[in-house]
């Protein structure tokens, strides 16, 4: 079902617009209703199957009067209408054999015609308001009533029994075994959690169901039915419904509710990927609450990610837009009294070696008394890939077996810290070849010591480059966008990989540097004014080109 919104904005425009969706659309459409009035007088609208005229009170109540077709409407309203009857007979034989026949429908078979003709997606109906004057919402709900399909004519849902795994059909029937599927659940920082659920089949009653995904039955108080901002107790729910009950234990979104007895799992709708992250924090002394507020809203929003950067020690949080985001971050606000705060994330650059070299890490510390005392030498070399290797070669003892792996600890940490900017170093093959000891001065700290000192000299001299992660990045466009954001990846240094069409669109893939998408989701909505889409996951390090790299380093030695 199709509404046009907005009809009050200035240059709205219902024809050009419904010549745009008659063109790109590949099912017929079945106007409903055109509106008398446009842009700021937008007053009312004419019901095209009833041929009536309908005005709008002046405030908001959303109520409608019955009034005569404004005389410039009256052709367009009749040609409308003689359009819809022919593509409602053109979608069932007995209507059409009666439309050749008599020339014209009834009402009630335009109707029923119309209805059948949506649940077989042949049809689209389509309907117009503005809804935030609530001037044609009526005429809306009218229509999902009168032409969606109601829980009968739907297949059943599929769902696998728990005991063998075996595909069932959840029959969308009163008499059939109950099973719902959750789909939300609400955070309330009073009322507890509220889980809402939609009903597949069979009636719910009394007051517990069984959670196949927890393997547990839940027993819950009151059910609900949510009309806005109210909660109205029920008794019963049949297939189709979509009900709520609070203070749920275990439940959470995704899970299937039902009988004890017939254990099944419906699988839940794949959770949309989040394409943009922001490094989260909160004021000093409110980290527990904000933390806390945050995680329930994880089970409320599941296209909603937290994870930590282990590298960069941040916490990130990761949506689908930067409104997205903070329309999190306001409804925290308002219902947990705290407040989170955003900022790009670091990238987590690497450092590499690009050749081999050999140093020789020495400690020597005679302060009185016991001193210290490690010798070693090492050869770097890469490994593209391998991340890290230890190879000792040591032979004849030079250095006892008991302080060599006290020489790889001290590598491994001197990588973590980083040689060229700080940043850990990674697919290095370090081989332990030679070295000396002292009887009583040597011990397993200086040996660490002189393993992090010699891997420090032979970094350098290896050729010490700069790694970022690179992207894999999917991007849907429609076609007059497509030349638009193929140079704006090529200037963000992106490779195009490809593109291929859709049913959806364009669908461009390439790679690119996570350093130039971090706000990709906030460029690519006003490139293409709000209908590209895209989804992006982690593909591989690359070197860093040299002129950027200078000023990265320079930055991070600077801080």
């Amino acid at each position: 079902m199709l509404v046009i919104t907005k009809m009050d904005k200035e240059r709205a425009n219902f024809t050009s617009t419904l010549d745009q969706i008659s063109a790109e659309l590949p099912v017929k459409t079945a106007v409903l209703q055109i509106p008398i009035g446009a842009e700021d007088g937008f007053s009312g609208v004419v019901d095209i199957i009833h041929q009536k005229g309908y005005e709008f009170d002046s405030g908001q109540s959303g109520n409608l009067k019955e009034c005569d077709i404004p005389a410039d409407l009256v052709d367009e309203a009749v040609r409308l209408r003689e359009a819809m009857m022919e593509d409602i007979a053109e979608t069932d034989d007995e209507l059409i054999e009666k439309f050749l026949e008599e020339g014209e429908l009834s009402i009630a078979e335009m109707r029923e015609g119309l209805r059948k003709a949506v649940c077989d997606g042949q049809l689209i109906p389509l309907c117009i308001c503005s809804g935030t004057i609530n001037k044609g919402t009526a005429h809306i709900l009218d229509s999902i009533n009168a032409y969606m399909p109601a829980p009968s004519d739907l297949p059943g849902k599929k769902a696998q029994k728990v005991s063998d795994g075996e595909e069932v059909e959840c029959a969308p029937s009163t008499e059939a075994p109950f099973a719902a599927l959750v789909f939300k659940t609400m955070a309330d920082p009073y009322a507890g959690r509220l889980t809402i659920f939609r009903v597949y089949s069979g009636t719910l009653s009394g007051d517990t169901f069984y959670n196949a995904n927890k393997k547990t039955s839940e027993r819950f108080g009151q059910l609900f039915l949510i009309e806005g901002k109210e909660q109205r107790h029920i008794d019963q729910a049949g297939p189709g419904m979509i009900v709520a009950v609070a203070k749920l234990k275990e439940t959470t979104t995704g899970d299937t509710l039902c009988g004890a007895d017939t254990p099944l799992i419906i699988d839940p709708p794949a959770a949309l990927k989040p394409v943009i992250s922001y490094a989260v924090s909160a004021k000093k002394g409110d980290e527990e609450k904000v933390f806390a507020a945050i995680n329930r809203m994880l089970d409320e929003d599941l296209s909603l990610r937290l994870s930590r950067e282990q590298q960069t020690s941040e916490t990130i949080i990761s949506g689908m837009s930067q409104v997205h985001l903070e329309v999190v971050g306001s409804r925290i606000k308002e219902k947990f009294g705290v407040e989170m705060e955003l900022e790009l994330p670091k990238i987590p650059y690497m450092e590499t070696i690009k050749g081999s070299a050999k140093a020789q890490g020495r400690h020597k510390k005679q302060s009185g008394g016991r001193g210290q005392f490690g010798d070693c030498w090492i050869e770097v070399a890469p490994i593209p890939g391998e991340k890290f290797e230890f190879v000792d070669q040591i032979v004849g003892g030079v250095i006892p077996q008991q302080y060599r792996p006290a020489v790889e600890k001290g590598i491994l940490e001197a990588m973590e810290k980083g040689v060229l900017a700080g940043y850990p170093v990674t697919d290095v093959k370090v081989t332990l070849y030679d070295g000396s000891y002292h009887t009583v001065d040597s011990s397993e700290m200086a040996f660490k010591v002189a393993g992090s000192l010699a891997f420090k000299k032979a970094a350098p001299e290896a050729g010490l480059v700069l790694l970022e992660p690179i992207m894999d990045i999917e991007i849907t466009v429609s076609k007059e966008h497509v030349g638009d954001v193929m140079g704006d990846l090529n200037s963000r240094r992106g490779r195009v990989l490809g593109m291929d069409s859709s049913a959806k669109g364009e669908i461009i893939t390439a790679k690119v540097p996570m350093a130039e998408i971090q706000t990709y989701a906030n460029e690519l909505t006003s490139m293409t004014a709000g209908l590209g889409a895209f989804t992006i996951g982690f593909s591989h390090y690359e070197e860093v080109p040299g002129n950027i790299a200078e000023k990265i380093v320079a930055k991070r030695v600077a801080q």
